[in-house]
């Protein structure tokens, strides 16, 4: 039997509830097994699925506690970028801890494109080295500052079906924390944002998504510690950017109008009048899910100018008690506040009187986004970090990766249901889809896709200090699993690849074909105390046992 055979992604979705050996048997052409699953080539599928006479699986892979990245047999994975290593003629090099990552193809193409990387931190241990006195050096701030951002590859799978980076590519470039942005939209020179209108730099990018028009928001999460190490103004970021990747030349900007603060991925459709309809996630602990509605409608015609949109509409914040969205206004915030029977939620941190003297317009209800969602009336959740839009019209995929102050120590996977299926609607349903931990078979869902059959594949990030410890020692390694048919009866829970040692995968995406996965490999040796001694070696250049994180591209799909 040929086990290096590519693997159908039909006979992996068939694959579900007959175990490994059927995988093995798909990958070879040998039908070992009768009456298995046959998946329809529709989205339908997903959500009315038929299993085999068999009821569990063992999954694709098992939990893994090695210092390298796993697959089943019949994938592999290669390398495309790694920290430090160049990317382009110029001589920029990838940043660290890359994050979310989006594949944008060249004329269409499936095996040739540019692939969008965000860097979400840099780890003095590593990059700029500690403080000395409690201060960086210009030097060690411009590492930082620099090692942070977004990287831009140029990419390709090779005649060999290998995937490869082309460092001569003109489109390869950094956006960092040392570049300018425009301010767009409501708070852009208002008094909470030190009357500015233009910022430096992007930091804490955690996840991102792709416009209607082709251009890349990513969503600054982490910031508020390399900000203040840099000595930069910590309203300046927690905003949602837009770059070009194939246009240098396009402003970079951050779209006041969507809010500031922890953000996690995007996710942008239309509603049924033709508004754009951004969705939100905030990777916070109690947390909420956020929404937002351009004022103006989407023209094709238009292309990247459509970018206005982002600039005028509402912002609102999900009431998931009482089922509806809740616009963030000024006139609301400064009703609650002045109400003296108005009890402020334990979560701000902030007294009445501060908030008060934070709330003076409208501007600053963007620029305090968490603090007045949850004023109004919006549901924290534990730390709701991915929203994913479904193939499943008005339905949206929210993970909840955890929180330990709850005891939600393994978090959960819900889904919203907008209604009439118009995400320009003001009211919806949700449900609970997945609970983490043992009955549902992973723990502290992360990043999270669809395919085109509408399954789920999702990454796990437990706390790197906790993993194969405790509550999540039976979970071993982080991961990324595929969740089948996930709202269906017969929804399976396969583990797909199990990440390095302190590790988390994030951000996968598929090539338009569905036949590549790209995903990063965070924080790999996380744990490290002293450099000399890693607790990872994973992607360590020949002679060096320091571990890199890098961003993948994994192959063996096929149809």
């Amino acid at each position: 039997m040929n086990e290096n055979k590519p693997i159908s992604r039909r006979s992996f979705l068939a694959y579900v509830g007959s175990g490994t050996a059927t995988l093995l048997a798909a990958s070879s052409g040998l039908g070992l097994f009768s009456g298995k699953a046959e998946a329809q080539e529709n989205p339908e599928a997903l959500f009315s699925y038929s299993s085999d006479s068999l009821t569990r699986s063992p999954g694709l892979i098992q939990p893994s506690d090695s210092d390298e990245l796993v697959l089943p047999k019949g994938f592999s994975s290669q390398i495309l970028a790694a920290y430090g290593d160049r990317i382009n003629a110029k001589g920029d090099t990838f940043g660290f801890h890359n994050s979310y990552t989006c594949f944008h193809p060249i004329e269409g193409s499936s095996v040739n494109g540019l692939l969008w990387v965000n860097h979400e931190s840099a780890d003095a241990l590593w990059v700029q080295g500690e403080p000395k006195n409690g201060h960086y050096s210009t030097a060690q701030t411009q590492k930082l500052l620099y090692n942070q951002g977004a990287s831009i590859l140029g990419i390709y799978r090779d005649t060999d079906g290998t995937w490869k980076l082309d460092t001569t590519s003109p489109y390869g470039r950094r956006i960092t924390g040392l570049d300018a942005f425009e301010l767009t939209g409501p708070a852009r020179s208002a008094r909470s944002v030190h009357g500015v209108s233009r910022v430096q730099g992007t930091l804490g990018n955690g996840s991102g998504g792709k416009t209607l028009w082709g251009t890349q928001l990513t969503g600054e999460r982490s910031f508020a510690e390399p900000s203040r190490d840099a000595g930069l103004p910590q309203t300046h970021y927690g905003w949602v950017t837009e770059a070009d990747p194939f246009d240098a030349g396009f402003k970079l900007r951050k779209h006041t109008a969507l809010g500031r603060f922890q953000h996690g991925s995007i996710a942008m459709t239309l509603g049924k009048k033709g508004q754009a309809v951004v969705y939100m996630g905030d990777g916070a602990a109690y947390a909420c899910i956020y929404k937002y509605i351009s004022k103006g409608t989407y023209v094709v015609a238009k292309g990247t100018a459509n970018s206005e949109l982002l600039t005028e509409g509402t912002l609102y914040a999900a009431d998931l008690v009482q089922r509806r969205w809740v616009a963030l206004t000024i006139d609301a915030v400064l009703e609650a506040l002045n109400d003296l029977h108005f009890s402020l939620p334990a979560s701000i941190e902030y007294t009445r009187e501060e908030l008060l003297e934070l709330f003076k317009e409208q501007a600053d209800v963007y620029v305090y986004a968490g603090e007045a969602a949850l004023i109004l009336g919006a549901t924290p959740t534990d730390r709701p970090e991915t929203v994913q839009i479904s193939p499943e019209e008005g339905t949206l995929f929210i993970t909840h990766t955890n929180n330990a102050r709850h005891g939600n120590l393994h978090g959960h996977i819900s889904r919203l249901v907008e209604k009439d299926s118009d995400h320009g609607a003001l009211e919806f349903s949700l449900e609970t889809v997945l609970s983490g931990g043992r009955q549902g078979e992973l723990s502290s869902p992360d990043s999270l896709i669809t395919d085109h059959l509408g399954n789920l594949w999702v990454t796990t990030h437990m706390p790197p200090s906790q993993m194969n410890q405790g509550a999540y020692a039976e979970f071993k390694n982080n991961g990324l699993f595929a969740i089948v048919s996930p709202v269906s009866s017969k929804r399976k829970v396969l583990q797909f690849a199990s990440a390095p040692n302190d590790a988390a995968f994030a951000g996968p995406c598929f090539a338009p074909d569905e036949r590549s996965m790209f995903v990063a490999v965070q924080h790999p040796g996380a744990n490290t105390v002293n450099r000399n001694n890693p607790t990872s070696s994973w992607a360590s250049r020949p002679g060096s046992k320091v571990p890199r994180p890098a961003v993948v591209a994994i192959t063996g799909f096929s149809y």
